[in-house]
């Protein structure tokens, strides 16, 4: 950051009073400029014993296999927003969202919302976002071809829990070398 969004002077990077870390704080008003995680939300879209994937048709990773998630928008709740990237990038539409897997990637500064959805409708589309979607058996997931380990720990504890019955809520981390 460079320069302040509120009046456009020039801000510096230093620790405020009584703070912990550093801030970009403006040199003209004196505003205090946050920087805080992203939240990325997605979903395991569920039809009877198979799950959607969809291959990247942008970067990063594309041409990757992953299952659909994006960042939160503004104004909209968690739960929404998984159902719009999911829709967005898939075509799908799911429902009964139940909150799965809180992963925490501090080196990248996101955190990661996934939900389980069951799908309405085996319906599903390539989108701009996608170039393939396909719904797999747990034994055609291209483990190799994954595009974040995000959503390579996501589909392991599904796989694993699905085959025990039960799914959890878990808040993992995701580290450099995890």
């Amino acid at each position: 950051m460079k320069y302040c969004s509120e009046c456009g002077a020039p801000v510096q990077l230093r620790v405020p009073t009584d703070d912990d870390r550093p801030r970009y704080i403006c040199d003209g008003c004196g505003r205090i400029h946050y920087e805080n995680p992203k939240m990325v939300v997605g979903c395991v879209p569920e039809w009877e014993d198979r799950i959607l994937l969809c291959r990247r048709n942008i970067e990063p990773q594309k041409d990757l296999w992953t299952l659909p998630a994006g960042y939160l928008e503004n104004g909209e709740g968690v739960a929404d927003g998984a159902r719009r990237e999911t829709l967005e990038e898939s075509g799908a539409i799911v429902d009964h969202l139940e909150p799965y897997l809180l992963i925490d990637i501090v080196h990248i500064r996101q955190i990661y919302l996934m939900f389980r959805g069951r799908m309405q409708t085996p319906e599903f589309k390539v989108t701009p976002e996608s170039a393939e979607v396909v719904l797999m058996r747990e034994d055609q997931i291209p483990w190799d071809q994954l595009a974040f380990r995000a959503i390579e720990k996501t589909l392991r504890y599904y796989f694993r829990d699905r085959a025990e019955g039960r799914f959890p809520f878990r808040v993992r981390p995701v580290g450099k070398r995890d």
